[in-house]
């Protein structure tokens, strides 16, 4: 999963004589892995306690949304 992240936060320079690949450090590598594996928790957690409450937990939910708009935000800041 890490190699995928990788890949879509390389940047690709053009220069007047060859294109440049400037690879992301991994310092946000990792950090994009981990809110990624994070994300996928409180998704699988959400489900779980609406299956088992018959309730929407918005605590949950919030963070899920923060998580998104982290990753997003890093997608964004990183490709231009």
């Amino acid at each position: 999963m890490r190699s995928l992240i990788r890949k879509a936060l390389t940047k690709t320079v053009r220069t007047k004589k060859r294109e440049m690949e400037l690879p992301p450090s991994e310092h946000i590598v990792w950090m994009v892995y981990f809110a990624s594996v994070s994300l996928i928790g409180l998704t699988v957690l959400e489900v779980l306690h609406m299956t088992y409450f018959h309730a929407w937990n918005s605590e949950v939910f919030s963070a899920i949304t923060g998580l998104i708009g982290t990753i997003t935000g890093i997608f964004i800041s990183q490709r231009t």
